[in-house]
């Protein structure tokens, strides 16, 4: 896992979402992840299918955030799990050995631990930096990313506010893929957008 780490907004435009996510994964988007937290349950599956389809033209992975059912239902790559949702031992005992289970980490050293030992397959700290999507507390330092380089072996996400620019420390520091939303989805130019976070990994 190294690279962009595509995050859909909470777009009902489900053309638009569609259209900005294949400029990207043209672009070289390395993983997809859908969320959509105020989606009802028809459009979230639908999105979710779309997105799905999209992905394996591109032969992308797909991940879905929180549902574990819906992960389930549509057979995506894998899903992603926070404080709130199911947890990583239970996302992997349902999934099983080969999809991904992503675990929601924000600063916390132990809640890293923790995942590791329960099978999640990547670990994502954050917020670093304040979001214009995410409601959080921007309290995760930066040096977190040399600590889970070193004592987890795990592939390292951060998320929160990330740019190009703000990013790029980080990546230094040994991160393994950058979680985007408003800088693609928002982007001017999406195509510059990605060419931008590209270089950070090139």
């Amino acid at each position: 896992m190294r690279g962009l780490y595509l995050v859909t907004p909470d777009w009902n435009d489900t053309a638009a979402l569609l259209k900005t996510t294949e400029q990207a994964l043209r672009a070289g988007a390395a993983m997809v992840q859908y969320r959509h937290k105020s989606a009802s349950p028809e459009l979230r599956r639908e999105q979710a299918l779309l997105l799905l389809a999209l992905c394996r033209r591109h032969r992308t992975p797909f991940i879905v955030n929180d549902h574990l059912a819906l992960c389930i239902e549509i057979n995506a790559d894998g899903v992603h799990v926070g404080g709130l949702d199911a947890s990583v031992a239970e996302a992997r005992k349902a999934l099983g050995g080969e999809k991904i289970v992503g675990a929601s980490c924000y600063g916390d050293r132990q809640l890293a631990r923790d995942a590791c030992a329960n099978g999640a397959s990547y670990v994502a700290f954050g917020g670093f930096y304040p979001s214009r999507v995410k409601q959080y507390p921007v309290t995760t330092p930066p040096d977190i990313v040399d600590w889970a380089k070193a004592e987890i072996a795990l592939p390292c996400v951060v998320i929160g506010g990330m740019t190009p620019a703000n990013a790029a420390p980080l990546v230094a520091r040994g991160a393994d893929m950058v979680a985007a939303i408003s800088s693609v989805y928002g982007a001017p130019d999406v195509d510059v957008a990605m060419q931008d976070f590209a270089r950070l990994f090139a």
